[in-house]
């Protein structure tokens, strides 16, 4: 692993961290005019944490924050004193954690073809197939930490023909779930482009597949929308509203053939429609804004502009 910190020693570290953080009776400011638990990944807006932080409590006004990597260190690879230190952020800013946003499972499926989507290092994750176990590890004390009962996972790198391999992934992702939840984690699987699990018809099939209470989705529209799908309402009314863990917010615009990310707003998805949906639906988890797109300025800034149009589309909704 890139942190050479011995397993048992790691996750008692851990530990001691979280018990310190729960008996410090950590504050936060809640989103009382929405039915959700608005907020945003930390590195979309910076990998400075406590600018991050800054910015999505004072500016924005939230009381929630998604954690995937910071000052340029995937979350699972963070040591005991930057863990610490994120805590200390936190607690300045009054702010929760809605999930750890993981890299578990971003990686090829042993046994099978290299997929052409494979990327090593992605959101500073550098982890093989057999590191898996103990990525699921570090991903359940960092939730234990960072008090959430919710961990992102993926479906492995997108294969040609993921059929003869399809049932063993779907054990794979069912025994993790179940690991998980012994603890009292949640995973939430992200449908991605470039994994196996893209568009809401694809998830709709895995969840039916992985019974496990402890398996949710992390529903992606923006992800949706960009395998050719239409994500609202065409994607949500395909899998069981009450298997919706986590919700992420970005959009998309057509390119030629294909499909570039835009501020949230400024694409093709219907958000009103699907905040309402979501609201009717009963889902009261995190709306966690990703914006991926560039075109605005730095990343704070395309964050600021993409946050204005997430705002206006929960407004529209009633939410």
């Amino acid at each position: 692993m890139p942190v050479q910190i011995a397993r048992r020693e790691f996750l008692a570290g851990m530990a001691a961290l979280a018990a310190a953080r729960a008996a410090s009776g950590l504050a936060s400011s809640s989103d009382s005019a929405s039915p959700f638990r608005i907020s945003v990944i930390n590195d979309e807006i910076s990998q400075d944490f406590g600018r991050a932080c800054e910015v999505a409590s004072r500016e924005f006004g939230m009381g929630w924050i998604e954690l995937r990597s910071m000052w340029k260190k995937n979350i699972v690879s963070l040591d005991e004193k930057e863990v610490a230190e994120a805590q200390r952020v936190l607690a300045k800013y009054q702010l929760k954690v809605t999930d750890i946003a993981s890299p578990l499972f971003k990686v090829d499926w042993e046994g099978a073809p290299t997929s052409k989507y494979s990327t090593p290092n992605d959101f500073r994750a550098n982890f093989g197939f057999r590191q898996q176990d103990e990525v699921l590890e570090r991903a359940i004390a960092m939730a234990k930490v960072f008090q959430t009962d919710r961990v992102r996972c993926f479906d492995f790198w997108r294969l040609e023909d993921q059929a003869p391999y399809r049932a063993a992934i779907n054990e794979r992702l069912r025994q993790a779930a179940d690991k998980a939840g012994q603890q009292g984690i949640t995973l939430v699987l992200e449908n991605d482009s470039s994994n196996n699990t893209a568009t809401g018809a694809e998830a709709a099939k895995v969840l039916d597949a992985v019974k496990s209470p402890y398996f949710m989705l992390n529903w992606d529209p923006g992800n949706a929308a960009a395998s050719g799908e239409i994500p609202f309402p065409d994607g949500y009314n395909l899998f069981p509203k009450d298997r919706i863990g986590h919700c992420h917010c970005k959009d998309a615009v057509k390119k030629g053939k294909g499909y570039n990310w835009g501020p949230m707003g400024g694409g093709i998805i219907d958000w009103a429609g699907q905040f309402k949906a979501l609201k009717r639906d009963g889902y009261h988890f995190a709306v966690s804004l990703e914006a991926h797109w560039n075109g605005g300025g730095s990343p704070e800034e395309c964050s600021r502009k993409s946050w204005a149009g997430m705002k206006k589309l929960l407004q529209q909704a009633g939410a």
